[in-house]
């Protein structure tokens, strides 16, 4: 596999050969950012960690350069930041047991552009020798920009695959818009209730953003217990933790399929929703 990044990198925490890491990757997470895969796809990478025949496969898009930081952070230049945002996030494959971990190392400007194609390219590599069964990414309407890079190249990098060398599923997972919004039938909801422990480590391994400013562990796993609790108004509480994620699969499948408006149909789904219980009480 030749990625387009000379300074890209591929780890396996257990030493395999990277052919042989990639080929047993069933749950394969794509994120933008350091820390992404574990706050969104951590319902795959729980569900490889005891696992001897599933493996969960991550890949991070871009290069950390950009990382809010304050106190101990914040004198680091960007190359600095970039080192520490690595090495965070290949100690956050060893703790998750992770088949492979896989730094693309762009800049986020590449990522966002609409007419860059190596980010896809580098996907489409990377998802011919894992061949998984179910891919993680970023949702279509997420506000974060990066982020819709992130998605709008494995959509197009998925939709080269030959049919038969498709994931079975794919889903867009909140980060930085939740999909509360979804019609509770359209929502993929993702059991993350087991193994707390190991979600606040995994949370916790990034340091340079904790201590940077930004208390994204304490965040992510307050919405996954508000989206829990507050997912069903009529029943007690079934899970602990839940994340929220929008069905990619019908724009893999089929790839002719516009994604503009298979979004917007789901906010249109909302706009109704909302406007026929007003109108009820209304009396319109």
């Amino acid at each position: 596999m030749k990625l387009h990044n000379s300074t890209a990198d591929i780890f396996v925490p257990d030493g395999k050969p990277v052919a042989e890491a990639l080929q047993r990757i069933t749950h394969l997470g794509i994120g933008a950012h350091q820390d992404d895969l574990e706050f969104m796809a951590y319902h795959g990478i729980l569900a490889c960690h005891q696992s001897e025949t599933q493996w969960f496969g991550g890949v991070t898009c871009t290069d950390g350069a950009g990382s809010s930081r304050t106190g101990p952070y914040a004198k680091y230049s960007d190359a600095q930041m970039m080192q520490v945002r690595r090495r965070e996030q290949n100690a956050a494959a060893v703790v998750g047991r992770y088949g492979a971990m896989i730094q693309l190392d762009y800049p986020s400007r590449a990522v966002k552009s609409p007419t860059e194609t190596a980010l896809r390219d580098d996907l489409k590599q990377i998802l011919t020798a894992a061949h998984p069964e179910i891919v993680y990414t970023h949702n279509p309407a997420d506000k974060h920009d990066t982020h819709i890079g992130v998605v709008i190249a494995t959509l197009h990098a998925l939709r080269e695959l030959p049919r038969a060398e498709r994931p079975k599923k794919v889903v867009g997972c909140e980060v930085w818009r939740d999909l509360d919004w979804l019609p509770d039938a359209d929502k993929v909801l993702l059991d993350v209730s087991a193994h707390e422990n190991l979600a606040a480590a995994l949370n916790g391994i990034f340091d340079s953003q904790i201590a940077g400013g930004k208390r994204y562990d304490l965040a992510t796993m307050g919405r996954r217990r508000a989206n829990a609790t507050y997912f069903e108004s009529h029943g007690s509480d079934t899970v602990t933790q839940l994340w929220f994620a929008m069905d990619l699969t019908p724009l893999v499948v089929d790839e002719t399929r516009d994604i503009v408006e298979y979004v917007t149909g789901y906010i249109d789904k909302f706009k109704t929703d909302v406007t026929q219980k007003l109108s009820k009480r209304l009396g319109r």
